[in-house]
């Protein structure tokens, strides 16, 4: 199993707490991305808003690309999965970015495409948004377009959204085939265009038993199109304490959503543009993508437990997050991802089995 970690890009991950001491400021995401190297974590993924939909819209937050570029040149062995939504970029544009910071990074991009879910952002940027089935229109459309730009010059398309003509793109991504396109999406239609055109599957947070069941459903749309497995990665916020009282404890800290209603703003439009399977709470909101179902609560070896319930269900890799981020990726990294390694098989060199070598 691999470990990931959500970059802070919005200063934080409560919406019950405005200060959490982690700036949405480059110095800290720069540091905070080469201490995750240096203590055993395999990937951070960098979230695309333009808007900071955590601590209220005023408040800053980060710009995915332009860091994901610059954390490109001071990083050697991370994973920089960006976060791009189809209805902000051109895609033959975004080939030739994305193609340019894979260069940079020694084939270490990889992209998370996400499909728009507020309104409010996009009309605050002037861009069109659209209904839910058209937006993925768009998305299946703007991957066919970025995937033939990157595997072959002269590339031509014209479709209902998007068309280019005889395009020219190099140099191309260092990663072939191409960069992983990981996605995620509960709607029938979001889980039928990840199955025929991405790599791999991301999940909000759940119990072990739900995750496999939604394993256990793309693997089989995988196979009736005849296409390579896929990896499958899960959302999780970790709070990981020596006893399970202070877990606890912990745990109501992060829900009280008493404390400040600023970054609740934003609850009915995420759950009316995201089209979900389940009916989410406020407690469940007051961490990002649901990562408290996960259940990475309590002291090291009920975390580690879970985290085995994990592998066997099927999941590849894990997203963390966690508050305060350095501190908690810090003690994370001590207490579970070693024993993790020992379960997994830690491959000579420092490299997980079915972990590419990416090293520069």
């Amino acid at each position: 199993m691999r470990f990931g970690f959500w970059l802070p890009v919005f200063g934080g991950w409560l919406r019950n707490v405005d200060e959490e001491g982690m700036d949405a400021s480059w110095d800290y995401a720069r540091d905070l991305t080469q201490r995750a190297e240096q203590i055993g974590y395999d990937l951070t993924l960098i979230a695309e808003l333009n808007l900071n939909d955590i601590k209220g819209v005023e408040a800053p937050s980060l710009d995915a690309w332009s860091t994901a570029a610059a954390l490109a040149a001071v990083t050697n062995k991370l994973e920089l999965m960006v976060a791009v939504r189809p209805t902000f970029h051109n895609p033959a544009l975004l080939a030739k970015q994305a193609a340019n910071i894979d260069q940079i990074a020694k084939g270490r991009l990889s992209l998370n495409v996400v499909s728009s879910w507020w309104a409010d952002e996009a009309t605050k940027y002037g861009v069109k948004f659209e209904q839910h089935d058209d937006r993925y229109a768009r998305t299946a459309e703007w991957l066919e377009v970025v995937n033939g730009c990157w595997s072959q010059q002269h590339f031509s398309y014209s479709g209902k959204y998007h068309s280019v003509s005889d395009n020219m793109l190099s140099p191309k991504p260092v990663t072939q085939p191409r960069p992983t396109f990981y996605a995620g999406g509960e709607s029938e239609t979001a889980k039928q265009l990840i199955a025929s055109k991405c790599d791999a599957y991301l999940m909000h947070g759940d119990p072990p038993d739900i995750v496999a069941a939604k394993v256990t459903d793309m693997r089989r749309r995988r196979e009736q199109l005849e296409l390579p497995p896929m990896k499958y990665g899960i959302a999780a916020y970790s709070i990981v304490r020596d006893s399970e009282a202070e877990a606890q404890k912990e745990l109501a800290r992060v829900t009280d959503v008493r404390q400040s209603a600023r970054g609740y703003a934003n609850y009915q439009q995420w759950i009316t543009g995201s089209n979900l399977e389940q009916k989410i709470s406020l407690e469940d909101y007051s961490v990002s993508n649901r990562g408290l179902r996960s259940g990475l609560v309590g002291t090291p070896e009920q975390v580690s437990a879970r985290l085995e319930e994990f592998a066997a269900a099927g999941v590849d890799l894990v997203l963390l997050q966690s508050s305060p981020q350095r501190e908690e990726m810090e003690r994370f990294a001590a207490q579970i991802i070693p024993g993790q390694d020992r379960s997994n098989g830690l491959r000579a060199g420092g490299m997980r089995d079915g972990q590419e070598d990416r090293r520069g």
